[in-house]
């Protein structure tokens, strides 16, 4: 069978960077895919692992998921997750999306996924502040300097506009560089801490991303105030059993995958049956498309648990490829 020439629409890494992405449009695009995702109309399978076991500490996440409304769109992401690149002055996370024809199965789009993944980590994250966390949050603790650390803070601040923020992650130059590029791109002071404790305790909302080689108690339950937001998403476990006791709602992005698989902050929780179908409140999407409840009072202490949506890179990577269009940006390949 003949066919007209198919194409492949490509945006690199420096692509992705010349588009300028808005906080307001990071998170405007991932938000759209959560409330697809709440009204059922996606699919998600959950994300695999590749370990490669080549003699260095990393592993490939492959995510797979797709949308029938309101855009057509299948994707499949591979990103590696290895911690030890920056001796090599590398991200840890670097990878790239496929996009497809969810009626054909035709190729349509590359796009890079390292950036893409630091920003949609960031907005999943502040989306879920915005629904989660009390309003007047003015203080932010966050662990971990990785790549999607910095999207982290900066779309929680363009939200919350806090008061303080603090920082912290295990390599001092690690964290001093981090603390700087904020205070630079934020334009206020940020305090980089010694220590977990004096950068969680007490905060309106908690971020726990750090890059822990096996799990670890590091963040302690009695260092979380009545009425917090926290949001555990390292690869391994940093949080101590207790954490999910003092919650009045427990959230998930997807609970297929948070429920199985090696990794995850919350793991241990699942394994011990407190979290749980019958202990889970809901999964964001449900939230942000309104058929369930945010946060009802203040007093509630709630934590929230995303393991990363494949619909979330395919719904950000769409509107990369659309204003790259209107830009100039990108290369168009021939597939067939």
């Amino acid at each position: 069978m003949s066919h007209p020439p198919l194409y492949i629409d490509f945006l690199n890494a420096l692509d992705v960077e010349a588009l300028k992405l808005t906080d307001a449009e990071i998170i405007a695009a991932v938000e759209a895919g959560l409330a697809a995702q709440g009204r059922g109309q996606t699919e998600i399978e959950p994300r695999v692992h590749l370990m490669p076991k080549a003699g260095a500490s990393g592993h490939f996440n492959v995510l797979r998921g797709a949308f029938r409304a309101p855009i057509a769109r299948a994707g499949v992401k591979v990103i590696g997750d290895f911690v030890d690149n920056y001796k090599q002055g590398l991200p840890s996370e670097m990878g790239l999306l496929l996009l497809m024809d969810p009626l054909t199965g035709v190729p349509t789009a590359i796009v890079d996924g390292s950036h893409l993944t630091d920003m949609r980590t960031g907005a999943i994250t502040a989306i879920g502040a915005r629904y989660l966390a009390r309003k007047g949050s003015k203080v932010l603790g966050h662990v971990g300097a990785r790549g999607t650390a910095y999207w982290n803070v900066r779309l929680l601040d363009s939200l919350f506009d806090f008061d303080e923020i603090r920082v912290h992650s295990r390599r001092p130059e690690s964290r001093d560089a981090f603390g700087a590029r904020l205070s630079a791109d934020l334009g206020k002071r940020v305090v980089v801490t010694q220590d977990w404790r004096s950068c969680v305790e007490g905060a309106d909302i908690v971020v726990e991303a750090s890059r822990l080689t096996a799990p670890e108690p590091m963040l302690k339950t009695d260092w979380i105030k009545p009425g917090a937001f926290v949001v555990p998403y390292g690869t391994m476990s940093a949080v101590e059993l207790s954490l999910t006791d003092i919650m009045d709602k427990l959230v998930v992005d997807d609970w297929g995958q948070c429920k199985g698989g090696p990794f995850g902050s919350l793991r241990a929780h699942v394994e011990a049956g407190k979290l749980s179908e019958q202990t889970l409140h809901a999964e964001m999407g449900q939230i942000v498309a309104g058929l369930k409840p945010g946060r009802e009072s203040e007093d509630e202490t709630i934590l929230f648990w995303h393991r990363g949506l494949s619909l979330s890179d395919i719904a950000l990577g769409h509107f990369m490829l659309q204003k790259a269009k209107t830009m100039g940006l990108g290369q168009r390949l021939r597939y067939a």
